[in-house]
């Protein structure tokens, strides 16, 4: 019977919203997560019971069960991962439709992502300052791409888009100084200022 952890944040600021539960996955690796939609859905929450947060490979299960009752995982929350300098790589489930502002934001040693492909938007400083990071391949998916989003990503060198994204927010792809490859489909409308790793490599126009 996997191990149910429930933990209640008494000591950091209020601003910052404590996980409502965790729960271990298939792994044995315990994943704290928030209730959203009116409690009938769940999102990643931050390891609040470690200095270092989450480490090594984590799987996200597309469900997880706790009291009795099963919901579905749809969101990596606010700064779930942030400043997960042990992370190395993430699996998420195909159920995951958002990745919220600052989620993986400074995991200098996050190597690896797969990412949902029913995946709709990346927030603002989403994955700044992953230094680990080498490739990326955006579903088809994702419509928007947060101010910021990979800002910091220095040794990032090929990005590709598919057909549906529209937007790519201010700072996107700021200080990708290695970035030489970067497939941007039709689709996109928009492309904010500072872009300037991209300037050059599409015939798409940097809107200032």
């Amino acid at each position: 019977m996997k191990k149910l952890v429930l933990f209640v944040l008494t000591l950091l600021p209020t601003l910052v919203r404590a996980a409502e539960f965790g729960v271990e996955n298939a792994q044995g690796v315990i994943i704290y997560y928030n209730y959203t939609n009116n409690g009938t859905e769940l999102e990643v929450a931050p390891h609040y019971t470690d200095y270092s947060g989450y480490k090594g490979n984590i799987i996200i299960p597309e469900e997880v069960t706790y009291m009795n009752r099963t919901r579905k995982v749809t969101s990596i929350g606010y700064e779930a991962f942030y400043y997960c300098s042990e992370l190395i790589s993430v699996v998420m489930p195909n159920s995951i439709t958002n990745i919220e502002g600052k989620a993986f934001r400074s995991c200098s040693q996050l190597t690896s992502i797969s990412i949902s492909e029913n995946l709709r938007s990346i927030g603002g400083d989403a994955f700044r300052d992953c230094l680990s990071l080498t490739s990326l391949d955006i579903p088809k998916s994702v419509v928007d791409i947060g101010p910021s989003a990979f800002s910091g990503c220095s040794f990032l060198t090929s990005v590709t888009l598919q057909e549906g994204v529209k937007t790519i927010g201010s700072y996107a792809f700021e200080r990708c100084f290695r970035l030489t490859s970067i497939k941007i489909p039709n689709s996109v409308i928009t492309i904010g200022e500072y872009n300037q790793e991209i300037k050059g490599k599409t015939n798409v126009e940097i809107i200032p």
